[in-house]
Parts: structure tokens; sequence; C-alpha cells
């Protein structure tokens, strides 16, 4: 980690809180799979567009990994709300669709500054909606949800509203998610500075996609969540060097408080972004696996 630390230093890269939002989209993309693992062949992969309450036509990208009825995970990509597409996060969809034999529906959801919250969580929930509406047709049987960082907070609050509305999924797949209203824990002072996500970055995801007085929104902050009773499982990949890691590491706990099975593993001397590292860090690999065993117990099962 310390080595892919000093090579992204030596780079000299701008970093992306000093850029416009588009600059900052297009910066990210560039550098997106550079470290990832070799992108698996699957045996097939659509594009796809998913309605949104207001019209608009959300693009969407199912990964199948074989023929046949097969159950599904319902992928959340993340970029602080503000960066981040399903391309950016194509070779980790494709990975995760190979080793858990599922497949994964990955949803470009609408980003901001240009849609500001809860845009975001309306296009997820819409094509949480509308997957389970439409599984059978599409030949999909179970469901889970997952996401990474932001899209790990989608992932989250899209549980809560699957569990009110009677939508059953087998399961929450978590990288790294951003669960509080403000950062306050220790490991945000802990890991502030020099290590992928910065304290500068958070500040600026976050200004561009909601209003300061509306942090304390459950569906931006999962640990406000008044009920979490009776939500679908959850495995958690958190990042040890991660100012999100203490957050993660919370809402985890208020799961378990609500006698919600959780699963999770902290992985040790690594950062936030490390899941799709699998080219430099053994531990992107082994959480690969890990977060593909999760699945295949909860859809196989």
């Amino acid at each position: 980690m310390r080595s892919v630390l000093e090579r992204m230093a030596r780079a000299g890269h701008q970093p992306l809180y000093t850029l416009a939002p588009r600059q900052a989209r297009a910066a990210y993309e560039l550098g997106a799979g550079v470290l990832d693992v070799p992108r698996p062949d699957l045996f097939a992969v659509a594009d796809l567009e998913l309605p949104a309450r207001d019209g608009t036509r959300i693009p969407a990208r199912l990964y199948r990994p074989a023929d046949g009825v097969l159950p599904a995970l319902l992928y959340f990509h993340g970029g602080g709300f503000t960066i981040g597409s399903i391309d950016s996060h194509d070779t980790l969809c494709r990975t995760l669709a190979r080793l858990a034999g599922c497949a994964v529906l990955s949803v470009g959801y609408r980003l901001a500054p240009e849609q500001r919250f809860p845009t975001a969580v309306d296009d997820a929930w819409d094509a949480t909606q509308w997957l389970a509406a439409n599984a059978a047709a599409l030949a999909l049987g179970p469901i889970a949800i997952g996401g990474d960082s932001a899209g790990g907070t989608l992932a989250t609050v899209c549980a809560t509203l699957a569990r009110d509305a009677g939508i059953p999924l087998r399961l929450q797949l978590l990288f790294y998610p951003g669960c509080a209203a403000n950062q306050e824990a220790p490991s945000h002072a802990r890991y502030h500075q020099g290590l992928v996500l910065e304290q500068a970055h958070i500040e600026y995801f976050f200004g561009h996609y909601i209003d300061a007085g509306e942090r304390g929104d459950w569906r931006f902050a999962p640990l406000n969540t008044p009920d979490v009773d009776g939500v679908a499982p959850a495995w958690f990949g958190l990042a040890e060097c991660d100012p999100l890691v203490d957050d993660g590491l919370a809402y985890a706990d208020k799961l378990r408080a609500a006698g919600v099975a959780v699963d999770l593993e902290i992985y040790r001397g690594v950062t936030h972004e490390f899941i799709k590292m699998g080219r430099a860090l053994p531990e992107a690999r082994q959480a690969h696996a890990a977060a593909a065993a999760a699945l295949r117990h909860a859809l196989h099962t």
C-alpha cells in the first residue's frame, strides 16, 4: 500500500478536489482501471436503461457470467456522489459476477452537482424497485444489493426502503460505506491526509452533493436511520487506513444491535478505494473472494 501511495505521489496528478466536477470525473475515469485486476470475460454483458420517477432514463449494465436463471447483485458505484460511473467500476462488477456466479446490475445514478441530494437516492431506489419488478423477465432470481463508498450508502438506504416496501433482499454487500452525517469519529482525524481519500475530498464531494442543513437526513447518513430492524443481512469490507472505517464499524454495530446478521472484515494496512487495486494489493483480491463467498452463500442457498 505504501508503494502504491508513493507511486501516486510521484505521478504528480492534481488532486481531484482542486478540479471542477467534470474535470474530476474525467481524471478519475483515466486512472480508474490502472490498478484493477485483469478484466474478466463473461457470458454476456448488456447496456440497459432504467426508468426514473421523473421520466429520466438511468443507464445500467447487466453482467451475466453464465446462461440460464441467475441470482443478482444490484450494484451502486462509489465516487462521493460526484464522480465514478458504470465504466469506472466495470472490472469490479465483472469480477464479482464471475467469482460469485451471479448476475450483476450496475446502475449509473445521476451525479452532483448537476443533481443534488436526494436525486442519487431516488435513482437508486427506482432501480431497486425496477429490478424487483422485472427480475423474472430478465431471467434473474434472488436479489442482493451492494456498493462501495457512496454506493454503499445508497445500498444501505435502499435496503431499509426495501424492507418497508416488502421487497426481499438476501444481502447488503458494503465496501467501506459512508454512514455518518459529520466527520467526527476518530478515524477521520487519524487518516485525514495522504491516504487516497482525504478530508478535503470528503468536503469537496459532500459540498457538491448536499446542503449542510440536510446532512442529518438518514438517506445521507444511515447511522441516523430510526429503525433498522429486519433489514437484509450485511457483509462489510472495510479498510483499516480509511477516514470512514469507524463510521462503518458504528453502522455494523447498529445493525447487530437490531438483530441483523453481520459479517465484517477490516483489511489491514490498506486505504479507501483498495477494492479496485487488485493488481497491486493481495488484500483487494482477498476481499473480492470474501465478498463473492458471501454472495454465493446468500444467493445460492
